[in-house]
């Protein structure tokens, strides 16, 4: 595998501390661009004081009416957004499936790492409304955490059902 120390390296999120080290976790290579997608995303525009163009406008889709034209534009807004702001990645294919039982839209992301020219993806969990889930009803693990999964999840995740 050629020598990945050029896409950087940088803090794991979510933030966690080395048991073994007492230092906090890193991740270099193709890792950093996959979480560098997940910030972007989860970062609401003008929320960095310093940077006030980092970040996405997702959030303006919640509550949101899912129709294909609906979903179209979110496409067209998360697609443009990681283009702009994420320099190491081209070929992006982004596709959105609503999920009415999970109220979420799940956007799946493929894209390319340009340096070292690696197909990757990532499975972003948008829940239009929190609200609605009682403790009882969510007892799997949230898709959120399990972004960063080395495998996409299929069809046949326990999620997914």
């Amino acid at each position: 595998m050629a020598d990945e120390r050029f896409l950087g390296t940088g803090a794991k999120f979510p933030l966690q501390v080395d048991p073994a080290t007492g230092r906090i976790m890193t991740v270099s290579g193709n890792r950093t661009v996959k979480e560098s997608i997940y910030l972007i995303l989860m970062t609401q525009l003008t929320e960095r004081l310093v940077r006030p163009n980092f970040g996405s406008d997702i959030m303006n889709y919640a509550f949101m009416d899912t129709s294909t034209t609906m979903l179209s534009i979110l496409r067209r807004d998360i697609s443009q957004t990681l283009l702009q702001q994420e320099p190491r990645i081209a070929d992006l294919n982004i596709e959105t499936e609503y999920r009415e039982e999970r109220g979420a839209v799940i956007v799946h992301i493929d894209y390319v790492v340009t340096a070292t020219n690696t197909r990757d993806n990532l499975v972003f969990p948008f829940y239009l409304d929190r609200g609605g889930y009682s403790e009882e009803e969510s007892e799997l693990e949230p898709l959120e955490r399990r972004y960063y999964d080395e495998e996409a999840m299929t069809e046949d995740d326990e999620d997914w059902s």
